[in-house]
């Protein structure tokens, strides 16, 4: 029999935080997940949903605050999807990450013992991300922008987001403004109606070069002119606007075709010493400076002399690939996406980077080929998606036995999951730094360091 039910109003001792940032109070060593609540607090809750194990409650009254409560400076930040802890303060966030890493590596990776170092945060933990998705749409007749609810595709409307650039905030509320004026429709996904789906906002941070991607359902874009008058007016410091045409019925935001309406087909930035060349659907880290760290990092844990061969797998545009190189005799870097290979391949061009090779192609199927051809790493870097590195690509690392393994991670749970393969493989994690790259978010990413300890 559960401790609660349906409706139930009581008192509770909120004692940690979800990944998704919901405070755990447990109830008879039952779990209420309550969004809004923080460690360390006395609560009302109002229990709404009760499951076998755990069950869901809503936060009616603070008893007793937590020290690191804040008041969240966003003013949809109640019903935005964007940050989920923007009522925890820096350091408490900080605290937050630390303990959600240390505790994946303890209880996934079944490794106590491994040093997770204090995350590497951020001196002004605001308007840090260089790149917006912004979803237009209607509301009661109105046009509205912003970003998404929580678990929706309702958005939450706004003209400021706290965590974007300025350039992106006036640009959002200017088309918002003038959309019907021009004859634009708002795309609305329930229909596949309309014209506008999103406004992409790229800003480089070291050269401040903006490019704006206008996501429309149909090539033909009459009223484009109109459009890119408006946005020139608004962020004169605009070199580049670009249509993106995505006409599948679909929440992807980007479809296949882009065409550069007016100004440059690329932006350029640096990380640190390397410059960057980066188009419409580029992948690149949303947080310059944090990349900086990131990479500083990966290449600290590299300990590259100069005589050692890297594999970068799932490369991007080489972002990480070309840093090493500026130290390593020779990095190859695979990436799925063929766009993203052209990009690393123009990069390690702009760059004068002679010593890299990169290839389009699952990292599992292209890495062993590498290696029967000859093409051996002292060093092996990865940086998967959210869901970690593929099974094959990790018996691959096992099986051809790099001296050292760094691995970069955005999923502590993943990560945590194969550190425990490839310890089991032979290797050894010496430590793990996590580095704050999405603040006032849950997110956090992590660069491990693992050496090669059975030699048989």
């Amino acid at each position: 029999m559960k401790p609660v039910n349906k409706n139930d109003r009581i008192t509770v001792h909120v004692e940690d935080l979800t990944h998704d940032g919901a405070g755990v109070a447990k109830v008879d060593g039952y779990p209420l997940f309550i969004p809004g609540a923080l460690p360390g607090e006395d609560v009302l809750v109002h229990v709404l949903k009760t499951l076998k194990s755990y069950g869901f409650a809503k936060l009616i009254e603070i008893q007793q605050a937590s020290p690191f409560r804040v008041d969240a400076p966003c003013p949809v930040f109640d019903t935005c999807g964007g940050c989920q802890i923007q009522h925890l303060s820096y350091e408490g966030q900080m605290t937050f990450k630390q303990k959600l890493v240390r505790d994946a590596i303890t209880r996934i990776g079944k490794l106590p013992d491994v040093p997770v170092h204090p995350v590497k945060g951020m001196e002004h933990p605001w308007r840090y991300r260089n790149k917006s998705q912004i979803p237009f749409g209607t509301q009661d007749g109105k046009v509205v922008a912003g970003f998404y609810q929580p678990r929706s595709h309702d958005i939450a409307d706004t003209d400021t987001c706290l965590i974007q650039t300025p350039e992106a905030d006036a640009i959002m509320v200017a088309l918002k403004k003038n959309l019907i004026e021009m004859g634009i429709e708002p795309y609305e996904e329930a229909t596949h109606r309309g014209m506008l789906r999103h406004v992409v906002v790229r800003k480089a941070r070291a050269t401040g070069e903006i490019m704006v991607v206008l996501v429309t359902k149909k090539k033909k874009f009459p009223q484009a002119a109109r459009a890119i008058e408006l946005i020139q007016a608004t962020v004169p410091e605009v070199t580049s606007i670009v249509q993106n045409i995505n006409s599948e019925k679909t929440n992807v935001i980007f479809g296949e075709e882009t065409l550069t309406l007016w100004g440059k087909d690329v932006i350029e930035d640096r990380i640190g010493d390397v410059r960057f060349e980066i188009s419409a659907r580029s992948f690149y880290q949303i947080n310059p400076e944090q990349t900086e760290v990131l990479y500083g990092q990966a290449l600290e844990y590299a300990q590259l002399t100069g005589e050692e061969t890297v594999i970068d797998a799932y490369c991007g545009i080489g972002t990480i690939s070309l840093f090493l190189a500026q130290q390593a005799k020779f990095v190859m870097g695979v990436e799925i996406v063929p766009q993203a290979i052209e990009d690393a391949k123009r990069n390690a061009e702009l760059n004068g980077l002679a010593n890299t090779l990169f290839e389009a192609g699952p990292a599992e199927q292209v890495i062993p080929r590498w290696y029967k051809e000859g093409k051996k790493a002292d060093v092996l870097v990865v940086d998967p998606p959210r869901k970690g590195c593929d099974e094959q690509l990790l018996r691959t690392i096992l099986k051809q036995r790099p001296t050292r393994v760094v691995y970069v991670s955005c999923n502590p749970a993943t990560l945590a999951r194969d550190l425990r393969i490839l310890e089991d493989g032979g290797y050894s994690t010496k430590e793990v730094q996590p580095v704050d790259m999405f603040p006032q978010s849950t997110h956090v990413e992590c660069v491990a360091h693992l050496e090669l300890y059975k030699l048989n």
